[in-house]
């Protein structure tokens, strides 16, 4: 049975990284398309979740961001349909995710940050290639990083099982970090019911906030499937902050 692919796209953040913009940070321009005319940071990700088959996408933006659906409008453009959804539960990505929710929990989930390039372009094909053959949970997609204070690392086996994500650790040996994912409705559920059981304490001010990362961590400890596939030919460039910033412009604004 064909699966239904939706992509999600959490773009609530402030991007108080990066100072003070005249604009979401998620519309940076960023390269150019091939008829020359401006390419957006976020439309690198939007053209990878096309490649894997999404038909519809949803944005999850905060109060304030109109210049996100001002531009990339009803998604006509990129043959896709574009939906936005307002971000209620200040609480991290995980609350932004979940806010799409009754949309799409039975639907297969396409997932990446809008700030991070990420290559190749067949990158989420393969994911849901790899999460169709293991039947798991949700597959992370994971590559080499230089800086793991920066990701979420990621410890694996050699059947590429996720044995433990460590958040933005201080140091560590591992090499490999997560920056998208796909996943089955059995994790969204999970995802919802997590959430939905942590809330009362961020209101209680016990939690500041939960990133993905965490999420992902507790449904392995719950027993979930969750595994990964090692894109060791590509490559991940997070646009967040001042530095990987010029990094990101040498390499695409050429």
């Amino acid at each position: 049975m064909k699966q239904t692919i939706v992509g999600i796209i959490p773009a609530a953040g402030l991007g108080s990284r990066l100072g003070q913009m005249p604009f979401s940070k998620e519309l940076y321009p960023l390269g150019c398309k091939t008829d020359g005319t401006p390419k957006v940071v976020s439309e690198y990700l939007l053209e990878l979740m096309r490649e894997a088959g999404a038909e519809q996408v949803y944005f999850i933006v905060r109060n304030g961001k109109w210049d996100i659906p001002g531009y990339f409008s009803d998604g006509s453009n990129y043959s896709m349909a574009f939906a936005y959804l307002l971000m209620n539960r200040p609480y991290g990505t995980p609350f932004s995710v979940d806010q799409s929710y009754s949309f799409v929990k039975d639907k297969t989930i396409a997932f990446g940050f809008p700030d991070i390039i990420v290559e190749p372009k067949s990158v989420f094909v393969k994911l849901l290639n790899k999460r169709q053959e293991t039947d798991a949970a949700i597959v992370l997609g994971l590559f080499k990083v230089e800086h793991p204070h920066k990701w979420d690392m990621v410890e694996t086996d050699e059947d590429g099982n996720v044995k433990a994500i460590l958040p933005k650790p201080e140091k560590s040996e591992l090499t490999q970090a997560w920056c998208i994912a796909v996943w089955s409705p059995a994790f969204t559920e999970f995802m919802h019911q997590y959430l939905k059981a942590a809330e009362p304490r961020f209101k209680l001010g016990e939690l500041k906030e939960i990133p993905m990362g965490t999420v992902v961590q507790a449904a392995i400890v719950a027993g979930l499937k969750v595994q990964s596939d090692y894109f060791s030919e590509g490559s991940c460039l997070d646009m967040g902050t001042p530095e990987d910033l010029k990094v990101a412009i040498a390499k695409y604004s050429k």
